[in-house]
């Protein structure tokens, strides 16, 4: 099988059930919306606490113990098994870790980065109760931050997942689909039965309304940079152009394939937002960001336990309230992304071995994105405690892009720098774009041959849906954020085999190692 086949695909099919299923699911949450924005709203916000009292503390565990795995797998001598069935990488490490590190970033590297170190330090944690504005609140609100965007979140994103569809789509012939994390618990039936395709269906709906969510609020919060920085009328007419053009480069880039725009957009993306953290680590308060950086990490390995398994007034099952809005919403968006951002990472870590895709998602990816975090919310909280109100004011109503913009503008040069990470928000998520495009063309085409109309569909779909949603103003993208806690729900099951399965199929690498060396 030729590079050029792999990213044509001009000899797959279209599953259509689960075309029908998943399109038809996304189309119906448009028309509610626009319809009846206030039905959909009172079904979603049922569905929100439901799905948050009553499963928040499975996830907690679910994600604890995926990160806690993974790093038993990398000192188990299957760790040195080489997956994928290809001797040598496909790509060069900064390519493949460009393309890892730019699809989850995509949410959060610029607009929650700026925002959420704010939120918790003007709000300490309850389980800091720091005083709220205080020095005190530093080292609690960067800690929460980073169990957010840190191990957890990065683990769930494929550690495990990724080593199971590695072994059964390369090794066994099994689909490069959702549906194959469930063979071990269903065998066949999962493959070719009505389960492979629920599992399949209910994670292109959970990886399309989080990808959806992020298109949409970037044609928001752009649109407000735009008119902040150069007067253009924030309105639907801006927000929709935003996004009409952001869904032209990751259709485009999703066309080409993994060897075309989406590892150049990631590279793209990777070298700007280098270029952006050393400027502000140097403009910026440099000795304040590493200072507390270290300070936030040790606190963050301190209460590592404390935070993943932090229940609250909630207890076991009970009104999630800060905790449902925090820990659990993110945990259920990066769950939402768990199948897709496993067969992602599987078709682009073949030739590496189970140990370095572990150490490169749990520990490297997390690493670099606290790190980044540090920077551009710690500089948020060091002006903010320097000139009290100079980011507070402008985040006041939870605004994301107001507080980059008020901390991008007292940097030297802000002009400039300010409508870099605009630049750079629009690549983060463009990058997501084109990767779950791929991914979600994967899965439809029944094979890793994804068609080029399937690619576009799927591309111009979600930036439609996008569009339909913020017509109805932003409570709709709203909607839709929260319906990814929903639809998290069946994904967390697709994902639980993986605690048992990728243990035993390093431990079966192992094995054969130990075997071959005998030889």
């Amino acid at each position: 099988m030729t590079d050029t086949t792999i990213e044509t695909g001009e000899k797959s099919s279209v599953n259509k059930p689960l075309f029908m299923i998943s399109g038809g699911f996304i189309a119906l949450f448009c028309l509610m919306a626009l319809f009846s924005l206030d039905t959909l709203s009172a079904m979603v916000d049922w569905g929100f606490n439901f799905s948050a009292t009553y499963f928040g503390l499975y996830w907690q565990v679910l994600l604890l113990a995926t990160f806690l795995i993974g790093l038993v797998l990398c000192v188990l001598p299957g760790g040195k098994a080489i997956m994928g069935g290809l001797a040598t990488p496909e790509f060069t490490v900064f390519q493949w870790g460009s393309m890892i590190m730019c699809t989850l970033l995509a949410g959060g590297g610029v607009f929650w980065a700026a925002g959420e170190p704010m939120a918790h330090f003007l709000s300490s944690p309850p389980l800091f109760g720091a005083e709220a504005g205080s020095e005190a609140a530093i080292n609690p609100a960067l800690a929460q931050s980073f169990m957010h965007w840190g191990f957890l979140a990065w683990a769930i994103l494929g550690s495990l997942s990724t080593v199971m569809l590695m072994y059964y789509h390369y090794e066994k012939g099994l689909p490069l689909a959702p549906r194959t994390l469930l063979y071990p618990l269903f065998g066949d039936k999962a493959i070719n039965g009505p389960i492979g395709l629920f599992a399949d269906a209910a994670s292109i709906i959970a990886v399309v309304a989080g990808t959806v969510g992020p298109i949409g609020f970037l044609g928001l919060q752009v649109s407000y940079g735009l008119n902040d920085l150069f007067g253009i009328p924030d309105g639907f007419a801006t927000q929709a152009l935003v996004i009409a053009g952001l869904v032209a480069i990751y259709t485009l880039s999703a066309m080409t394939g993994l060897r075309g725009g989406i590892q150049l957009l990631s590279r793209i993306n990777v070298v700007l937002a280098g270029a952006l953290l050393l400027f502000m680590l140097i403009a910026g308060p440099t000795a304040f960001i590493f200072k507390s950086y270290f300070s936030g990490f040790a606190t963050y390995i301190g209460s590592f336990f404390d935070m993943a398994l932090y229940r609250g007034e909630a207890g076991i099952f009970g009104a999630p309230g800060w905790l449902g809005w925090w820990t659990v919403f993110f945990w259920g968006w990066f769950m939402g992304y768990g199948p897709l951002m496993a067969m992602f990472i599987a078709r682009v870590s073949r030739g590496r071995s189970i140990r370095s895709i572990i150490i490169m998602l749990s520990l490297v990816a997390p690493v670099v994105t606290t790190f980044w975090f540090t920077i551009v919310g710690g500089s948020g909280i060091a002006f903010e405690l320097a000139n009290p109100g100079s980011v507070s004011t402008a985040f006041e109503g939870f605004n994301l892009p107001a507080a980059l913009l008020a901390i991008t503008g007292q940097l030297p040069l802000g002009f400039l720098v300010s409508l870099l990470f605009l630049i750079l928000t629009i690549i983060f998520v463009a990058t997501t774009g084109d990767s779950m495009t791929y991914c979600i063309s994967v899965i439809m085409s029944q094979n890793d041959l994804p068609s080029m109309p399937v690619r576009i569909f799927w591309g111009v779909a979600m930036g439609l849906m996008a569009i339909i949603l913020i017509s109805v103003g932003s409570g709709g993208v709203a909607k839709l954020q929260s319906f990814i806690v929903i639809t998290a729900v069946p994904v967390s099951f697709i994902l639980l085999p993986s605690l048992w399965d990728a243990l035993r199929i390093t431990l079966a690498k192992g094995k054969e190692l130990a075997t071959a060396k005998e030889q």
